[in-house]
C-alpha cells in the first residue's frame, strides 16, 4: 500500500515539532530583545534546554506530573548575593523544557515564541529575586 502524502495548503502537514535547537534560537531571539540593563544584570547565567526535567528534581519539588514544570531557575539569585561569583560556584542557570512548553503552547491562544518568551523571563525574574507571587502581581498590574 502507498503511502499517501496530505495536499497542504497551510504547510502545517509538512512540519513537526520544533526540536531543541529551535527553542535555543527562540530563547537567544528573546535575550537578545531584552533592555541592555536587564541583560548586564542576568550577567553570566547560562540557559540550558531539556525535553524534561529530571525525575530527582521533579521530586524535590514535589511535582508528579512532569509537564507541569516548563521552566526552572537554578542557582542563587541577585538578592541572595548571586551577583557575587565565588570559587567553584555553578552559575546561576535557567532550564526550559521544550515537552511541557510544547503542551501548553498547544492548550492556549499564544504563539510558541510568546509562551517561551513568558517562560524565560519568568525564570530570568527568580534570578532577580522575585517570587511566583511577586510576578504574578506584575503580571496582573500589566495586563489592565
Amino acid at each position: 500500500m502507498a503511502s499517501v502524502r496530505p495536499i497542504s495548503r497551510s504547510g502545517w502537514s509538512e512540519r513537526k515539532a520544533p526540536e531543541l535547537a529551535d527553542f535555543e534560537q527562540m530563547a537567544s531571539e528573546v535575550l537578545a530583545g531584552l533592555p541592555d540593563d536587564v541583560l548586564l544584570r542576568c550577567g553570566h547565567i547560562q540557559i540550558s534546554l531539556a525535553d524534561y526535567a529530571p525525575d530527582d528534581v521533579l521530586d524535590a519539588l514535589s511535582i508528579e506530573d512532569p509537564h507541569d514544570l516548563l521552566g526552572l531557575f537554578e542557582g542563587q539569585g541577585l538578592a541572595q548575593g548571586g551577583d557575587i561569583e565565588w570559587s567553584g560556584q555553578m552559575p546561576n542557570r535557567i532550564w526550559l523544557f521544550r515537552r511541557p512548553i510544547l503542551d501548553y503552547w498547544a492548550a492556549m491562544d499564544d504563539t510558541l515564541g510568546e509562551v517561551v518568551a513568558h517562560v524565560l523571563i519568568h525564570e530570568i525574574g527568580h534570578h532577580f529575586g522575585l517570587s511566583d507571587q511577586d510576578m504574578e502581581r506584575i503580571e496582573a498590574a500589566t495586563d489592565r
